[in-house]
């Protein structure tokens, strides 16, 4: 039914790459969930004051600010697709991320001022007056919430769309909320207690929670987190598949909103090679994955030296020394300078974030394992961070 809907509404549906198309997907959810959301609001408005009941009129505030959302949401999208200029380079993607942050912002002022009237409700307890129309209007709401649920979760995942996944999330919010208030209607006149108030308090908790939940994802997205295991994989799988590369370490990925990421990355390659050649060859690559995946690739070119017998054997004794500490880091960049009294022996070794050991101690560990090795080398070493976390390829095997 769904794909029906986009295929209807939506030229080129498949192609959600194309800003456009995916303008047109955040256009239709956003409408939906306005016309929607203001219709529900508009009947337990009506019910909730009928019925002198706060939690309904709490749940149909909150619909009023899911419809005030939707809203936002549409402009966000309008605002996020425009292209970039020379005060915004990178484009306004991230335009989404803010917009989900004041969705959620408006959700979490919503629960609390429920919080607030409900408990004057458990204060100053009245009884509901319970009509037949009250659990069918909010059995109606249920069900409108799942399909809004639905349609968020489908669209969000297809385009990538954080607001609109924050407006699913929102929606199953909802559903638990209207929920616990059709239980309170049925069961206050069974043991004759009102459960209105208490209800309303329950009603707002979920709210918040879902709000606190947004927040801290959108939070995530602008500090800047790790990059997903799916976008490393496709990185690394497509320039792994070229002959030439040698191994790849220093994967950067710099994301500037939804579907507007930009990486960098280190290429090793053959020093024996002619360096126009491998220059030609990151040129491929990095052309290849802009146009297939989307993502603009500055790639750094690293020459290693393969051919020399004695480098490639301080190489594995080095990575086994490194091994041996802790079997999740590597090494890359490197190299030999021999001298006539000693010879310096330089490379950089990766460490997880996770990695509470100060750099100067993981350095001595390594440099005293060396020299236990051949007391001739002096390491130099520097100590990296993983930006993203994949295999690193050993430029040896």
């Amino acid at each position: 039914m769904y794909d029906f809907l986009f295929k209807c509404f939506i030229k080129n549906s498949d192609d959600i790459k194309n800003p456009a198309v995916r303008d047109q997907y955040g256009k239709i959810t956003s409408i939906v969930g306005i016309v929607g959301n203001i219709f529900l609001f508009i009947i337990k408005f009506i019910v909730g004051t009928l019925s002198h009941s706060v939690s309904i009129i709490g749940d149909a505030v909150n619909n009023l600010s899911d419809a005030g959302s939707s809203v936002i949401s549409l402009v966000s999208f309008k605002m996020s697709g425009k292209p970039p200029d020379k005060d915004h380079p990178f484009g306004h993607a991230r335009i989404e991320y803010i917009a989900s942050s004041i969705v959620g912002f408006i959700i979490l002022l919503i629960g609390w001022e429920l919080i607030k009237t409900s408990y004057e409700k458990i204060l100053h307890p009245s009884a509901i007056e319970f009509n037949i129309v009250t659990p069918f209007v909010l059995v109606f709401s249920i069900l409108v919430k799942l399909w809004l649920y639905n349609l968020n979760i489908r669209v969000g995942k297809r385009i990538n769309s954080s607001v609109v996944q924050a407006t699913a999330a929102d929606s199953l919010a909802d559903v638990t909320a209207t929920s616990a208030v059709l239980a309170s209607i049925i069961i206050s006149p069974l043991i004759g207690f009102e459960l209105d108030g208490y209800m309303g308090v329950a009603v707002a908790i979920f709210i918040m929670i879902s709000a606190i939940k947004i927040l801290r994802d959108m939070l995530d997205n602008l500090l800047g987190k790790m990059p997903s295991n799916e976008l490393i994989k496709m990185i690394v799988t497509h320039i792994k598949k070229y002959p030439g590369v040698i191994g790849i370490h220093d994967l950067v990925v710099h994301d500037y909103g939804p579907n507007r990421s930009f990486a960098s990355v280190h290429v090793e390659v053959d020093a024996r090679v002619d360096v126009l050649e491998s220059h030609d060859l990151i040129d491929n690559i990095e052309r290849d994955i802009a146009a297939e995946l989307g993502i603009p690739l500055t790639i750094h070119m690293d020459p290693i030296v393969l051919d020399d017998p004695f480098i490639n054997e301080m190489y594995q004794l080095t990575e086994q020394v490194i091994k041996e500490i802790d079997a999740s880091w590597s090494i890359h960049d490197f190299r030999i300078v021999k001298g006539v009294t000693h010879s310096n022996i330089i490379f950089d070794v990766t460490v997880s974030f996770d990695c509470a050991r100060e750099e100067s101690d993981i350095t001595k560990e390594i440099t005293y394992g060396i020299k236990n090795i051949n007391a001739d080398l002096y390491p130099v070493i520097t100590v990296d961070r993983a930006f993203a976390e994949y295999s690193n390829i050993n430029h040896l095997s």
